[in-house]
């Protein structure tokens, strides 16, 4: 009889889990929210990674703002630019306006600990925690072993916090050190309504929000998801600071993360691309002092190329104008980013974007942002100070410039009454 019931309760088991595992075949997720990640540098580059060089029985917790919402989540760790299998101990996610007791915790494949493999991905159990769109997540990640971060997101105007031992189940975190960037943590996945899409940005330090107000959710991603939260429709931030359109930076260039980035998020429809800033300004500079200067030719191939890639995928790709920059990071260890050449070139390419005629859509941000006394520098109010990034009021008017009626012209229909149910 012993036996019978033993057998009885796996197969029960077992059924619940085949039911799952069907019902999560039969649903459509998409990215909510996303980091893209970058690997490591040593101390030779000229920018601290301003994280710590290794974590060993610690625990990082996290804030995520998603865009669109859902009734359950997932949540995906990467361990893409790993040179050692990264192991979880144990992870949890809670509403941040919520009490810690609301917390769930985090499973793999039914169990609670997973390693990943270097240059792998792990994508969590669906999670219960129904969530409204532009919700706020705290997400705990207790690291067990000695882990070397050779792998992370530089900056992002977002800090996060590491304690000692594991905290994974403590409400608040005591003697925590707090550092910005982030960590392991790289999307979080919501199950979507019929027709529901994600819209990639990809793009270097201004997508990724330099300059903005820390913690403050104030890049020109998160302005643009706030419009577009009432249709339904996610915005994923795959901008990384210092990147580029051709070479590598401080991450892959967008030739070579377009496929991981963009492509791969689930439910993406769109891309908008903003690039090509670093490509002119890091020659000759602190960032690449033996580098000569990139060509335009060579810069409009590369867009071609990428709007050539999303067309082949079904993607519509947008490219946004470069804003100007003159006197970009002077009186800063980092000047000499701008000079004549450079702003030469940035206008020859913005007028090849305008008129290139091989995007489902282009936005002018140089229009928007430049001072119209001296359209070769930020206007002042828009400028965070360092004459390259805009700062909040700049980000949202780089977001209000997207025509979202394209992005949203392929949302008409009954989803939209779902989606007013789920912002109520």
């Amino acid at each position: 009889m012993r036996h019978y019931l033993h057998n009885a309760a796996i197969w029960a088991a077992m059924t619940l889990a085949g039911n799952a595992l069907a019902e999560d075949a039969r649903t459509d997720w998409m990215t909510s929210w996303y980091a893209a990640p970058q690997p490591g540098w040593d101390s030779q580059f000229v920018l601290p990674m301003n994280v710590p060089a290794v974590l060993d029985h610690q625990t990082v917790r996290e804030y995520v703002r998603i865009s669109a919402g859902g009734e359950r989540i997932k949540l995906v760790f990467s361990n893409r630019y790993g040179k050692a299998p990264l192991a979880i101990g144990a992870a949890s996610v809670m509403m941040r306006e919520v009490t810690f007791a609301g917390a769930r915790q985090v499973t793999f494949a039914g169990a609670r600990q997973v390693t990943i493999a270097p240059g792998a991905t792990v994508t969590s159990d669906p999670i219960a925690l129904s969530v409204a769109p532009l919700s706020q997540l705290e997400v705990t990640t207790y690291l067990p072993k000695r882990t070397a971060i050779t792998g992370f997101h530089w900056g992002a105007s977002q800090s996060i916090s590491i304690a000692a031992g594991n905290a994974s189940r403590a409400a608040e975190f005591s003697k925590a050190t707090r550092v910005e960037g982030r960590l392991f943590l790289s999307a979080v996945l919501v199950d979507a309504l019929p027709d529901s899409r994600t819209v990639v940005a990809l793009g270097d330090s201004i997508t990724d929000g330099n300059g903005s107000t820390p913690d403050a959710d104030r890049r020109w991603p998160d302005f643009l998801a706030r419009r577009l939260a009432p249709h339904g429709i996610a915005v994923a931030n795959a901008g990384i600071s210092g990147a580029r359109l051709l070479s590598d930076g401080m991450g892959e260039r967008a030739l070579a993360r377009f496929e991981q980035d963009v492509l791969r998020q689930p439910g993406v429809s769109d891309v908008i691309v903003l690039l090509g800033i670093n490509d002119i300004g890091w020659p000759g500079s602190p960032f690449a002092p033996a580098e000569t200067m990139v060509t335009l030719n060579e810069l409009t191939a590369g867009f071609r190329q990428l709007a050539a890639t999303a067309h082949a995928r079904n993607i519509r790709i947008t490219v946004g104008t470069l804003p100007p920059f003159e006197g970009a990071l002077e009186g800063t260890p980092f000047a000499g980013h701008y000079n004549p050449q450079k702003e030469a070139l940035r206008l020859r390419l913005n007028d090849w974007i305008r008129g290139a005629g091989i995007f489902d859509a282009v936005v002018d941000f140089d229009v928007v942002l430049r001072d119209p006394a001296r359209p070769q520098r930020l206007r002042a109010e828009l400028d965070s100070g360092d004459h390259l990034h805009p700062g909040d009021a700049g980000y949202r008017k780089m977001a209000d410039a997207i025509d979202i009626d394209a992005i949203v012209a392929r949302d008409r229909g009954a989803r939209r009454d779902a989606v007013s149910a789920r912002i109520q």
